[in-house]
């Protein structure tokens, strides 16, 4: 049973009832890196650090133990255009989460002793995922795909960048971006709906309604890129790709069935059976496809020797060149749409993943749609509109390449 309904200060709620002891929930806000101003590169990610490190009640330390003590977790994470901040634990802890939650969000202090530890936390943090190429490469390649906007930036920001913040920066950029009516609490576990409403409204009617006033800025017009960065790696890492469908248009379900064919976690996806199972050209070899409000972003990593670069990379448009000429057969379209449908059902089984999949779609869409009208939507996608999707994307005119070397 899905249980949804808005406070007065226009924070959504959204609950999928289910026979689980153990609940995730968490509020995701619809803000991250896009929405930093020019001098604050980072301070998203910064500010999901620091929500833990005090509120008018509570040091960082009670704050780690509230719900960790009893077995259960707080977290949270960044992204380009959300930041979530999360719980688990079991259902009859679930006030102590919601209350948990409504605390770190509205009643962070910032205290500047913590703030500066969290600094250099983030600075090694920022060094160790320097330390890995595989990680880096999709961060520099969405840089260059996005020409500099906010929207293509490092989440984690620079060390110059971070050790800069102040409290103040930081409650600065809450108030502007804290938006009541850009966020939403989301949950999953065995609740019941006059619990859910009487916690929500106890916790998070409090915070006074704080409606947005800016909005975001488009990237600007993609220009094709071939760019080389030298690294001290082992081997060569690529990223080629293109822009692709925003996150309102309707041919992402094609895109994403495609991609998923070409270089999708099965192993039996057809760049991993041709680079990897047929010539042992690679160990990894992955197709991606991150959707945004305003834009995409579509591509194809893979790692191996510099003398196997040229050699993996024709495979790759050499499989890609046979989806953009050759309509898929009844068989094959249907096989493709069978594991498609496979994969979303085993991860609706993963409360966390739902839980954060039911915010985000309300945040977005204001809806959450059935697993039967998803399956529907995939089962509507036609083997055209999958070779038009592929000629669109994947044209050779419009692909640009970032290399590790």
């Amino acid at each position: 049973m899905i249980v949804s309904f808005e406070l007065p200060n226009r924070i959504r709620i959204i609950h999928k009832q289910t026979a689980s002891p153990v609940v995730f929930c968490g509020l995701t806000v619809n803000t991250g890196t896009r929405d930093e101003l020019e001098n604050e590169h980072g301070i998203a990610h910064f500010l999901e650090h620091t929500l833990f490190k005090g509120t008018v009640k509570r040091k960082a330390y009670h704050i780690n133990s509230r719900l960790e003590s009893a077995g259960g977790e707080l977290n949270a994470y960044t992204a380009k255009e959300e930041t979530v901040i999360q719980a688990c634990t079991v259902a009859s802890d679930f006030e102590k989460a919601v209350e948990l939650i409504a605390d770190v969000t509205f009643n962070s202090i910032f205290p500047e002793h913590e703030i500066n530890k969290e600094k250099q936390v983030i600075c090694e943090e920022i060094d160790s995922y320097s330390d890995s190429p595989a990680e880096q490469i999709f961060d520099d390649f969405e840089d260059l795909l996005f020409n500099g906007f906010p929207i293509g930036r490092n989440i984690l920001g620079t060390k110059k960048s971070v050790r800069k913040f102040t409290p103040e920066d930081l409650i600065r950029f809450v108030k502007r971006t804290y938006n009541t009516d850009q966020m939403v609490f989301s949950s999953a576990g065995n609740i019941s709906e006059n619990k859910l409403r009487y916690y929500c409204d106890k916790y998070f009617s409090a915070a006074p309604a704080n409606l947005r006033t800016f909005k975001r800025t488009a990237p600007a017009e993609y220009s094709i890129f071939d760019r080389v960065m030298k690294k001290n790696a082992h081997q060569v890492h690529v990223v080629l790709g293109n822009r692709g469908y925003d996150g309102y248009n309707n041919r992402r379900t094609a895109l994403s069935l495609l991609l998923n064919h070409l270089g999708g976690p099965a192993a039996n996806s057809v760049l991993n059976m041709r680079l990897r199972e047929k010539y042992g050209l690679v160990y990894n070899v992955e197709t991606n496809y991150t959707v945004y409000s305003d834009a995409g972003n579509v591509n194809v990593y893979y790692a191996t020797s510099e003398s196997n670069v040229e050699k993996s990379r024709d495979c790759i448009f050499d499989e890609i060149s046979t989806v953009k000429n050759k309509l898929l057969s009844e068989y094959q379209l249907a096989k493709i749409k069978k594991q498609y449908i496979g994969q979303f059902l085993i991860a609706q089984e993963n409360s966390e993943l739902l839980m954060q999949t039911m915010g985000k779609s309300i945040l977005n869409y204001n809806r959450y749609d059935s697993n039967e009208t998803i399956i529907e939507q995939i089962e509507n996608v036609t083997a055209n509109e999958i070779r038009d999707a592929a000629n669109e994307i994947f044209s050779l005119a419009n692909i640009s390449t970032l290399k590790y070397m």
